[in-house]
């Protein structure tokens, strides 16, 4: 998934956190209510400006994210 057309990252927008374009529905958000055990459809109820794709985008975003760090071992 092309995470560039939904999600976006402006420091004028909530300090620089990626956001479901055109919202300041955090991708943080996003993932937090989902680790809460929200359902999507709970979700979608909740922010009617997100969409089922704008859930996905915020799960790719996160793992593409997740994908470029290193790990140190201790």
């Amino acid at each position: 998934m092309d995470t560039k057309k939904k999600i976006e990252i402006n420091p004028k927008v909530m300090m620089g956190k990626p956001v479901i374009k055109g919202t300041r529905i955090t991708v943080e958000l996003i993932l937090k209510k989902l680790s809460e055990g929200i359902s999507k459809s709970d979700l979608l109820d909740a922010y009617p400006n997100v969409t089922e794709d704008d859930i996905q985008a915020a799960l790719a975003y996160a793992a593409e994210s997740l994908s470029l760090e290193e790990t140190v071992r201790l």
